[in-house]
C-alpha cells in the first residue's frame, strides 16, 4: 500500500514513460510537419478534441471509481480478518472450560489462525509460500492445492472434537462456528476479487480514445509557437494516461505491488495480537524500511 507521506512518482514515472515518450515525439513530429504548407492549412476545431476529451473524462470517472471500489473492498475485507481473529481466540478463551490443557489448545489456534492469515496472503499474490507456512503444513501431515481453506478445515475440526470432548453449549459453538464462517466468507470475498479480471474491452476503448485525442488536439491549437504547442499536445494526453494507468493499478489489489493491500502487515499485526491474548513469545516487530510503500 502506498504511504502517503512518502510516495515516489519516479515510481509511478516508470509506468507510463513508453507512453509519455510516444506522445512526446509524435508532438514533436506534428510541430516540424506544421511548418509544412499542407499541415499548416490543416486544422480540426479544438471542439471536436473537446468532445473527445469530455467523452474520455466520464470514461475514466467510472473506470477510477469502480477500480477504487475494488481496491477499498479488499482492505474491508482484511480489516474484517484482523477483527475476526482476535474474536475467535477471545472466543476461545472465554468459552473452553477451565482445563490443564486449555492453554495448549488456545496455542493451537492463535498459531493456526497466523499461518492462515500469511498462507491467504500468499495465496492470492500466487507468490512461494514462506518458510514459516511451509514448516506448519508439513507438521500437519497433509497438504492442498488451497492452503487456507485447509486450515479453515481443521479449525473446524477441533472445535468438533473439543465440543464432544468439554459439551461445550449449543450457543457458544454456535458463536464459534460464525466466527469461521466469517473467516470463510472473508476467504471467498478475496478470492473473488483476485479472480475477476477487469473487463478489458473497456481498458482498450479508453486506450483507444486516449490516442485518438493526442492524435487531433494539436491540429487545433494556435501555432504561434512551437514549443507551447508541443508543451500542451504533451501534457494533455498525458494527464489523461496518469489517470488511466492510476485506475490499472487499483483494480488488482492482490498483485504483489507497491499499491497491494497491506496483507502482510496485517499478517504482522494478527499475529503479534494472537500470540499476546495467548500467552505466547511475542515476536519483534520487523524495522521500517526507507520505502513510500508497505506490503
Amino acid at each position: 500500500m502506498l504511504l502517503a507521506k512518502q510516495i515516489s512518482i519516479t515510481y509511478f514515472l516508470k509506468l507510463i514513460k513508453w507512453d509519455v515518450l510516444a506522445i512526446f515525439l509524435y508532438a514533436c513530429l506534428v510541430g516540424a510537419l506544421d511548418y509544412l504548407t499542407f499541415f499548416k492549412d490543416l486544422t480540426i476545431p479544438l471542439s471536436v478534441s473537446a468532445m473527445v476529451g469530455t467523452l474520455l473524462s466520464l470514461l475514466l470517472a467510472f473506470r477510477t471509481a469502480q477500480s477504487y471500489e475494488r481496491w477499498w473492498e479488499a482492505r474491508v475485507i482484511w480489516g474484517a480478518i484482523v477483527n475476526d481473529s482476535r474474536t475467535l481466540i477471545r472466543q476461545l478463551i472465554q468459552f473452553l472450560p477451565n482445563h490443564d490443557k486449555k492453554s495448549t489448545y488456545i496455542k493451537e489456534f492463535a498459531t493456526r489462525q497466523t499461518i492462515w492469515c500469511y498462507a491467504l496472503a500468499e495465496s492470492l499474490r500466487k507468490c512461494p509460500s514462506s518458510e514459516k507456512v511451509d514448516q506448519y503444513i508439513a507438521q500437519l501431515g497433509t497438504d492442498s492445492n488451497n492452503r487456507p481453506n485447509l486450515l479453515l478445515s481443521a479449525h473446524a475440526e477441533q472445535l468438533r472434537a473439543l465440543s464432544d470432548q468439554y459439551n461445550l453449549n449449543a450457543n457458544k459453538q454456535v458463536q464459534l462456528d460464525n466466527s469461521i464462517q466469517r473467516l470463510t466468507d472473508s476467504m471467498g470475498k478475496c478470492e473473488r476479487i483476485k479472480n475477476t479480471v477487469f473487463p478489458r474491452a473497456y481498458s482498450v476503448l479508453i486506450h483507444f480514445l486516449i490516442y485518438v485525442l493526442t492524435t487531433i488536439f494539436p491540429f487545433g491549437l494556435d501555432d504561434h509557437h512551437w514549443a507551447i504547442e508541443i508543451c500542451l499536445a504533451t501534457i494533455i494526453p498525458v494527464l489523461f494516461i496518469a489517470i488511466e494507468r492510476t485506475a490499472i493499478l487499483m483494480q488488482d489489489p492482490f498483485e504483489n505491488k507497491p499499491t497491494d493491500t497491506p496483507m502482510t502487515t496485517l499478517a504482522e499485526t494478527i499475529e503479534r495480537n494472537l500470540m499476546e491474548m495467548a500467552h505466547m513469545p511475542i515476536p519483534a516487530p520487523k524495522s521500517k524500511q526507507a520505502t513510500f510503500y508497505i506490503m
